[in-house]
């Protein structure tokens, strides 16, 4: 996770998507331990109580449970249930943006699909390396 962030959407919430990011990238695994509240919130300079509006959130959604006295630990079938929920809203809320975007532009699937498309991103992730 970096400290870059965005005016568009509240710190938790990027918090919450950063490390819905890490869980499906397979960085965090299942059982895996999130990093304290504390050091989060010292790294990248936030109030704890806004690392743990994020944390709260991935509780909320059932991806992590509370083990009182030890920390927050990612569930079982985590993953798996973020790859569904995920895609979906990409499929309802992103892609129809970018198709209709697509189709302005004029551009083909062979454009799109062309190694070295879009070379100017550096990451490839939205909203990093700005």
């Amino acid at each position: 996770m970096d400290g870059d962030w965005s005016d568009n959407e509240p710190i938790y919430r990027q918090l919450r998507d950063r490390a819905v990011a890490l869980i499906l990238d397979g960085v965090l695994k299942e059982g895996d331990p999130l990093p304290s509240v504390r050091h989060v919130a010292a790294e990248y300079r936030v109030n704890p109580l806004t690392v743990l509006k994020g944390y709260q959130q991935l509780v909320d959604e059932q991806l992590v449970e509370k083990k009182r006295g030890i920390g927050m630990f990612i569930k079982a079938g985590a993953r798996s249930l973020l790859f569904a929920g995920e895609r979906q809203k990409f499929l309802v809320e992103q892609w129809p943006r970018i198709y209709a975007t697509i189709q302005r532009l004029g551009l083909s699937p062979h454009e799109l699909l062309e190694p070295g498309a879009g070379h100017g991103a550096s990451s490839g992730f939205p909203g990093e390396g700005r």
